[in-house]
């Protein structure tokens, strides 16, 4: 069930050329849900949905609505805790059409108004029609797993799982938002509350929207706090983690079609895919590796497989990338700027080749305090949050006078920042100083008069709960992982059809392990401490042992070899340089940098790349009303 789509208007026959446009709207998602679509229209609202058949797979169909056809809902991902809900809600008197998860829905709003999504474990992002009421709801789970977009335009609301669903409604706007684009230069990404099309939102995780008399409401229904409980030992604190860990794989298991998982060679998957074997499921696995060692993990992938006996596939990527780069953009939806989109992609491809559903180990590195930036970022602190003032002063100093290629410029510029904002700045895209020279023309003007992106994030981190460890992993909680990890992954899996679940990201194992003291995570220069002891009898020790690889790409490699004179095209040809927002002698000299092997500027290439074929494929010669797809086929071609 992974598509969803309408439009409300403020007024009875307001709603124009629904017919079109729904068909419209659809048509742009059909890979989220090639099995079934269904659309509601009455005199206010009309949406639509795609669906990916995974749970009653004869009966499920939507929208669907309650007994007396007042509430009706278009859903998007999976209620865990379905089942229970549904007894519950039989034992009050309400009667059930389906067997489907979705239904619980409706059902709880009669219930519970608003408050219904407190009760809902899993992944979702619903739209729900009061019809006496003429009120929309639309609402997004905890974490972010599912994406929802919206839009306020002169007739009323629009929404849709997917951007490219939306512009195909007339009055969403196709100008480029200031404050989004500074946001992707300098994160790789569009901001939490908005989309890079001016006026288009996104509803951000946890989050809840009313639609009704015309006003538009939102709030924050749920979010991560640490929870007053006694002190609990290592070895307790472990017991419970995997306790919390077997329950979300289990519920996660809940399918009417059978469920794979995608494994890597490290510890998160390799526990998600232990943890469904020992429940006693006999998974097909999947995994991508490199033709260039440096980046190849298939090795204690095939271990992982052969460890827990499961019927286990493989894809090596080699330097062909290119071919891939239109139906990337298409996908996702927006200017994305991790380059690991790209396995992932060739990833999902193969698993929609043998099932519907995967489970993966997303979110474990956010959890469990998994990231190699943690134990930099808390050692640099010790070294360099004491430095008075004036000594960061003359750093700062320091760093401007030298030339720009320098050894050491950016080093003593990152010193000399204050201790909220160094460790944003590490990961940032552009840093402040090189997105300045970056951005010429009008572009420059504009995004000097919209907010700084990394003061809204300083000011997340400096209200984020907890110690220092824990304050990290709420900021990358609430920014990386749904901006970028769950973003990607989403986009690439359901380009495909194919439907991807995270237990790790269980709220209720989220909320138990963000509540455990930062030593049983992070414990001296050991990452995951307490969940390499949950699964120490579990994982194989070769996997428990291993450095912690990212999802790496040579795409270094690529861009001084076989990829190399196609990037300089397009970075630096005439339409490039006809849009006017970059500065083309600071292009140029980044790809000099880079082909030259005086600095590793493949990423920021990479980023500068996506943003440009973003523009030629939604922006250049973009027709209003004309679903546009993949020129390569689609996901499958």
């Amino acid at each position: 069930m992974c598509g969803i789509y309408g439009f409300a208007a403020h007024e009875n026959g307001a709603l124009g050329e629904a017919g079109r446009w729904l068909a419209a709207m659809d048509r742009a998602i059909v890979h989220r849900g090639p099995d079934d679509s269904g659309t509601y229209v009455d005199g206010r609202c009309a949406m639509g949905m795609r669906r990916l058949s995974i749970i009653d797979l004869d009966g499920g169909r939507q929208p669907i609505s309650n007994e007396s056809g007042d509430a009706w809902v278009v859903f998007n991902g999976e209620i865990y805790n379905y089942r229970a809900l549904r007894s519950s809600l039989e034992a009050r008197g309400h009667r059930f059409a389906t067997s489907s998860d979705t239904e619980v829905i409706v059902h709880l709003y009669e219930e519970h108004g608003d408050d219904l999504v407190e009760a809902l474990d899993g992944m979702f992002a619903f739209a729900l029609w009061d019809r006496p009421r003429g009120r929309l709801l639309l609402a997004r789970d905890r974490l972010g797993i599912k994406p929802l977009y919206w839009a306020e335009t002169r007739s009323g609301l629009v929404f849709g799982s997917e951007l490219k669903s939306l512009i195909e409604h007339p009055e969403v706007s196709r100008a480029v938002s200031p404050e989004a684009l500074s946001h992707y230069l300098s994160f790789g990404t569009t901001p939490q509350d908005r989309a890079i099309l001016d006026g288009v939102r996104k509803l951000p995780p946890a989050h809840l929207l009313t639609f009704e008399r015309g006003r538009v409401r939102t709030r924050r229904w749920w979010d991560l706090r640490p929870v007053e409980r006694p002190t609990v030992s290592f070895e307790d604190a472990a017991l419970e983690v995997r306790r919390l860990i077997r329950a979300a794989v289990k519920s996660h298991l809940v399918s009417d079609v059978p469920v794979g998982a995608f494994l890597s060679g490290g510890v998160d998957s390799a526990t998600v895919v232990g943890t469904m074997v020992e429940l006693g499921a006999h998974p097909k696995t999947f995994s991508i590796g490199f033709d260039d060692p440096d980046f190849d993990e298939l090795d204690p992938a095939k271990l992982v497989a052969r460890h827990f006996r499961t019927d286990h596939h493989e894809l090596v990527v080699k330097p062909d990338a290119w071919a891939l780069v239109n139906e990337l953009t298409w996908f996702l939806d927006e200017p994305f700027a991790d380059v690991s989109a790209i396995p992932t992609y060739l990833v999902s491809k193969l698993a929609a080749q043998h099932v519907k559903v995967v489970l993966s180990g997303d979110g474990g590195d956010e959890v469990f305090a998994g990231y190699d930036h943690y134990p930099q970022a808390l050692a640099e602190a010790r070294r360099l949050d004491g430095l008075p003032d004036t000594a960061r002063a003359l750093l700062g100093v320091a760093s401007a006078v030298l030339p720009q290629a320098a050894p050491g410029k950016h080093w003593l510029r990152h010193a000399s920042l204050e201790p909220r904002v160094r460790f944003i700045d590490g990961e940032s895209l552009f840093p402040a100083d090189l997105k300045a020279r970056l951005v010429g023309g009008e572009l420059a003007a504009r995004l000097m008069s919209s907010p700084e992106p990394l003061d809204g994030r300083a000011r997340l981190l400096d209200g984020a709960p907890g110690d220092a460890l824990g304050r990290l992993l709420y900021y990358d909680t609430m920014t990386y992982l749904p901006l970028d990890i769950l973003t990607k992954v989403d986009r690439m899996t359901m380009a495909h059809s194919l439907e991807a679940r995270p237990p790790l990201l269980d709220h209720h194992l989220v909320e138990a392990v963000f509540a455990l003291p930062s030593a049983h995570k992070l414990s001296g220069v050991t990452q995951k401490a307490v969940l390499k002891r949950a699964v120490a009898d579990l994982v194989p020790q070769s996997i428990l042992a291993r450095p912690k690889r990212g999802f790496g790409v040579p795409i270094r490699a690529w861009f001084r070899g076989p990829l190399k004179d196609a990037v300089v095209d397009v970075l630096t040809d005439s339409r490039t340089r006809a849009r006017g927002w970059l500065e083309p002698r600071f292009v140029r000299a980044l790809c000099e940098e880079h082909f030259s092997g005086r600095r590793d500027q493949s990423v920021r290439m990479w980023g500068l790349l996506m943003l440009e074929l973003w523009c030629r494929r939604f922006l250049d010669g973009a027709q209003a009303h004309e679903s546009r797809v993949p020129e390569y086929g689609g996901a499958h071609g």
